[in-house]
C-alpha cells in the first residue's frame, strides 16, 4: 500500500493534514472544529473513528480548534511535548469558561482535561513511532510553549512540516533537508503585510519578528538552501487571506524553483477552506 498524504486545510483560521500508511492513519494538528475535520476527512472517504493518532506541533487556536471534541470522543491519542500541553490546556480551559461550561463548575479545569485526553508527552528533539511511522521532532522559532516540526519517516518517503515559524535556523534546515514531501509555511508577503490597514502596528512586528511567520522570500530562500534531489512535493503553507496571494506566493517560489534548476518539484498551494488533492508517495 502505498502513502496517503492530504492537507485538509492550512491557513490563519485552520491548520491539519492527514497521513495514511498500511498500519495507521495520523492528524497532524486539529485546528477546525470537530464537524469541519470529519466533513473534510469524509470528503477524501476518511472518518476520524479509525485514527491512530493527532500530533500538535504548538497550541495556537488554529492547530487545536477541534482537538478535544475528536480525541475525546474518538479516544484518539495526542501526542505533543509538555508546554504545548500546557498551553493546549489552558487555551482549552480558557475557551470553556468564557462559554460557562459546566465541566468546569464543581472540579478543576486542568485536571479535566488531562483526564480527557490520552495525552502522549514527547521531548522536543526525540524520536517514536506510531505503527509503521517514524517520527521525528524539532524545536522551531515561534511565539508558543515550545512549538516543533516534524519528519514522518515512511516507507515510501519522508513528510517534514515547518510551519508557523519566525525564521529558519541551522536545526530546522538540517531536519527538514531529509524530507521527500514539505509542508513549508509561505504565511505572508512583506510589503503587503506593511501595507495593510487592518492590521495594528504591534501585529505587523509580532509577525515580522523572528518568533512570528516567514515571508514568501523567506520561504523561497529556504527551499534553496535545502534542496536536494530527494526533495519531490513542496506544500506553501499558512498563506494569510489579507496579507498575501496564492499565486504571488506560487510565482516568488517558482521563480526560485527555476533559478536553482529544481525542475523536479511539484509545487502546490495549500489553501484554507478546500483540501489539496490527495497524494500517494
Amino acid at each position: 500500500m502505498s502513502v496517503q498524504f492530504t492537507i485538509l486545510g492550512s491557513g490563519s483560521s485552520g491548520n491539519c493534514a492527514y497521513v495514511e500508511t498500511e498500519n495507521c492513519r495520523i492528524l497532524i494538528d486539529a485546528g477546525f472544529s470537530p464537524r469541519q475535520i470529519r466533513a473534510r476527512l469524509a470528503s477524501i472517504g476518511k472518518t476520524p473513528e479509525k485514527l491512530s493518532a493527532i500530533l500538535i506541533t504548538h497550541e495556537h487556536s488554529d492547530h487545536i480548534s477541534g482537538l478535544l471534541g475528536l480525541a475525546d470522543k474518538f479516544h484518539i491519542p495526542v501526542f505533543c511535548n509538555r508546554g504545548t500541553q500546557d498551553g493546549t490546556i489552558w487555551a482549552l480551559k480558557t475557551k470553556w469558561d468564557s462559554k460557562k461550561q459546566p465541566a468546569f463548575a464543581d472540579a478543576d479545569g486542568t485536571a479535566h482535561l488531562k483526564a480527557k485526553i490520552d495525552w502522549h508527552l514527547f521531548d522536543t528533539g526525540g524520536s517514536f513511532e506510531i505503527g509503521d511511522v517514524g517520527i521525528e521532532t524539532f524545536s522551531i522559532p515561534h511565539d508558543a510553549q515550545d512549538p516543533v516540526g516534524f519528519i514522518l519517516r515512511t516507507a515510501s518517503g519522508n513528510i517534514g512540516f515547518a510551519t508557523d515559524l519566525g525564521h529558519t535556523t541551522k536545526l530546522v534546515l538540517d531536519r527538514i533537508r531529509a524530507a521527500n514531501v514539505l509542508v513549508l509555511e509561505s504565511n505572508h508577503d512583506v510589503k503587503m503585510l506593511q501595507d495593510c490597514p487592518r492590521r495594528s502596528w504591534a501585529l505587523k512586528q509580532r509577525i515580522l519578528g523572528r518568533h512570528g511567520h516567514i515571508s514568501n522570500a523567506t520561504a523561497a530562500d529556504t527551499v534553496a538552501q535545502i534542496m536536494s534531489a530527494g526533495l519531490k512535493q513542496l506544500y506553501l503553507a499558512h498563506l494569510s487571506r489579507e496579507c498575501n496571494k496564492p499565486e504571488l506566493a506560487q510565482h516568488v517560489m517558482a521563480e526560485q524553483l527555476h533559478h536553482i534548476g529544481a525542475t523536479h518539484v511539484q509545487l502546490q498551494i495549500a489553501a484554507q477552506d478546500l483540501p489539496c488533492a490527495t497524494l500517494e508517495i
